[in-house]
């Protein structure tokens, strides 16, 4: 082979292997390039999945509100699924059923609908086996009952291993493909995240908007203070008793603003502050004139270190009650020691007063001796005052009301002290209108009203020196509606500084053995239960006016005074046979000498017996008789009611026995009765006016 064929053969292959490595580097471009858009393409999805999902974050993060969340949700699959409809559907925690919390395009009209379980569909499945659902067949796919569709995803909403509920999208333009259901699949694993955080974020608001609620609801205060004492939260309740708008609390010192001494609370917070078992403490303002009981509990969590929750309680009229009760406890007590002794000081109280005025009264008593019995009998009397006022005193019971002639009341009253007033050396004077002026009252407590003034006025002219004059004015008025009783003397008067304090149970100014301080208290009491008042002022002469005020009665109709008689009161007439029915010998002597001397025939029983006895075999004109004595297991009251009624109407009861049971018991009965020690004139006068009937 020559050199020119070589040459030709090398050019020649040359040019075949230059076109080889030509077209294999036109191929390798060609298949470089296809890669590149593949790459290219899966990186603008990525890109744009990638964007949707950062939309989907905003709008998800663009609000807490549920509602708001679940129609962006629905929103995002319509648009960018090209989907023709979607849904929201959560789980209905209290119906057990699936409820539509959003619906958009197509399905709009099911928003709001509710689906009972247990459910059949698509959905359904999704739930149950926690995973993602597709339809895409020639036939439609039932979704929920009553709802198909030919083409439809379901993703169910799945955070913290509970399931809330499901997304769907229906009707898109072509298949879902797997970038599709993966971008669907995301979303819902997002969405569930947000709507569990939006649920909590609700749960929360609504307990702290309950809290709130029921924090501004309560009745009592409630403050939490910081480390040092201020109000970093308070409730209207604590706004209210602080007399202060709300927002002026805040900041102020508790201990100051409610008790006007921020150390009185010092060691209180303290001992909260170490967490101790404190009981709470009770404090009274000064300043806001109330009283209150303090708790305190210390706050927890590392952010509320010294911080404390006080709850604070307005117990003014609480401790008002409790004082009350205390104090009826103590009347009550008081009752109790005074009916146990009644008894046994009554009955010798009678004869000692009744025997000693009963000699007082007999003119062939000496005047070497006159004195000493007067001494007796006052002294008898005082001790039998004493026993009536405690006893008046503790029981306080309901009045018995009837029409009362003021004026008679007065004018009996000053006859009962006739003794007492011209013993002081004191003038009583009345001025009393013509006509009657009446109440509506229980006689003899307002007999006891006008006793307790009256007497309480004559011991205090009694002191006066020798040139100033003793005297005593009553006066009973009536204006308007009002009937007043104005007992003024010309004593030294009531010092202005105890003034307030002179009505208080036994507060007195008398000297040791002379008062008990029971009068007024008692007199304030029986005026304010018949719903009058008492006050007291500065005499035009310079002593002391107490003027007792009543309702008066209501005008129309007759009158007749509660006790039945008018007018003076005198001894019976001579001659009648009167029965006595009493076990203490000494109160029997003591009446039959007091009826004997006025020319009666007196028959004492000795038991209860005797005077049925007595009672069978004769006829009596008057019965003065102790209820209680007994008559083979019966009390004599009731076998005389039993078997002589007629007698009711002329029989005296006298008893020691001072409990209210009795005089309610005896108020049945019908018959007339008097408490022991009774006085002379008191059992002649009631027995005057029986026989005079």
């Amino acid at each position: 082979m020559n050199l020119g064929s070589v040459l030709a053969f090398l050019s020649f292959a040359t040019l075949v292997a230059l076109g080889a490595y030509l077209a294999g580097a036109r191929w390798a471009r060609a298949h470089q390039s296809a890669r590149l858009e593949r790459a290219n393409a899966e990186l603008a999805r990525r890109l744009r999945e990638l964007f949707l999902l950062q939309e989907l974050s905003y709008l998800l993060s663009e609000s807490l509100e549920f509602e708001r969340i679940v129609e962006q949700i629905a929103r995002y699959l319509v648009r960018f699924l090209d989907a023709q409809g979607a849904v929201v559907v959560l789980a209905d925690e209290r119906e057990g059923g699936l409820r539509v919390a959003a619906a958009e395009g197509s399905l709009a009209g099911l928003l709001a609908r509710a689906f009972p379980g247990p459910q059949i569909g698509l959905v359904a499945a999704a739930l149950t086996g926690e995973k993602l659902e597709v339809a895409d067949g020639p036939a439609p796919t039932e979704l929920l009952p009553g709802l198909e569709a030919r083409r439809a995803a379901v993703a169910p909403l799945r955070a913290h291993g509970v399931i809330l509920g499901a997304i769907v999208a229906v009707d898109t333009p072509d298949p879902f493909g797997p970038d599709q259901l993966r971008l669907l699949s995301t979303v819902a694993a997002h969405a569930a995240v947000v709507l569990t955080n939006a649920r909590l974020f609700d749960q929360l608001r609504a307990g702290k908007e309950q809290w709130e609620s029921t924090f501004d609801a309560l009745a009592d205060g409630i403050a939490v203070l910081d480390d040092r004492g201020r109000i970093q939260r308070a409730n209207r309740a604590l706004a209210g008793l602080l007399g202060q708008p709300l927002p002026s609390v805040v900041g102020g010192d508790l201990a100051r603003e409610l008790l006007g001494r921020p150390s009185d609370l010092a060691g209180f917070y303290q001992a909260a502050r170490r967490g101790e078992r404190i009981a709470p403490v009770t404090q009274r303002s000064e300043a806001l004139r109330r009283v209150f009981r303090i708790s305190a509990a210390p706050m927890q969590g590392d952010q509320s270190q010294g911080w404390l929750v006080v709850l604070i309680e307005d117990v003014t009229e609480q401790k008002a009650f409790e004082a009350q009760m205390i104090q009826h406890e103590k009347m009550a007590a008081i009752g109790q020691l005074v009916s146990g002794v009644a008894h046994e000081l009554n009955n010798p109280l009678t004869s000692v007063s009744g025997l000693a005025e009963l000699l007082l009264e007999q003119p062939a008593t000496p005047p070497s001796t006159r004195e000493p019995l007067r001494i007796i009998y006052e002294q008898a009397e005082r001790a039998g005052t004493l026993v009536r006022n405690l006893l008046t005193f503790a029981r306080q019971g309901p009045p018995d009301v009837v029409s009362v002639d003021v004026s008679d009341v007065v004018r009996r009253t000053a006859l009962l002290l006739e003794h007492e007033v011209r013993l002081r050396r004191v003038d009583l004077v009345t001025e009393l209108p013509p006509e009657p002026v009446v109440v509506r009252a229980d006689r003899m407590q307002l007999q006891q009203v006008v006793v307790n003034l009256v007497t309480n006025a004559v011991q205090a002219v009694a002191a006066n020196p020798p040139d100033r004059p003793r005297r005593v004015l009553v006066r009973a008025r009536r204006y308007q509606d009002r009937v007043a009783i104005e007992v003024e003397d010309t004593g030294p008067g009531v010092p202005e500084e105890l003034a307030s304090r002179i009505f208080t149970p036994f507060f007195t100014t008398k000297e040791p053995g002379v008062g008990t301080g029971l009068g007024l208290a008692i007199t304030y009491g029986i005026l304010e239960r018949h719903g009058g008042t008492l006050a007291v002022r500065r005499a035009s002469g310079g002593g002391a006016l107490f003027v007792a005020e009543l309702p008066a009665a209501v005008a129309g109709g007759s009158f007749r005074d509660g006790d039945g008689a008018s007018g003076p009161q005198h001894a019976a007439t001579a001659g009648h046979r009167v029965l006595l029915v009493d076990g203490d010998p000494a109160v029997q002597r003591m009446i039959s000498l007091l009826f004997s001397s006025d020319g009666h025939l007196v028959e004492a029983a000795r038991d209860g017996a005797h005077a049925v006895e007595l009672l069978t075999r004769g006829d009596y004109d008057l019965v003065i008789a102790d209820p209680c004595t007994d008559v083979a297991g019966e009390m004599f009251a009731e076998t005389l009611l039993a078997r002589w009624p007629g007698l009711m109407r002329r029989a005296i009861f006298a008893t020691a026995d001072v409990r209210p049971e009795t005089e309610e018991w005896l108020r049945r009965l019908g018959g007339r009765y008097v408490h022991k020690p009774m006085n002379a004139r008191q059992l002649r006068a009631a027995a005057a006016q029986l026989l005079a009937t």
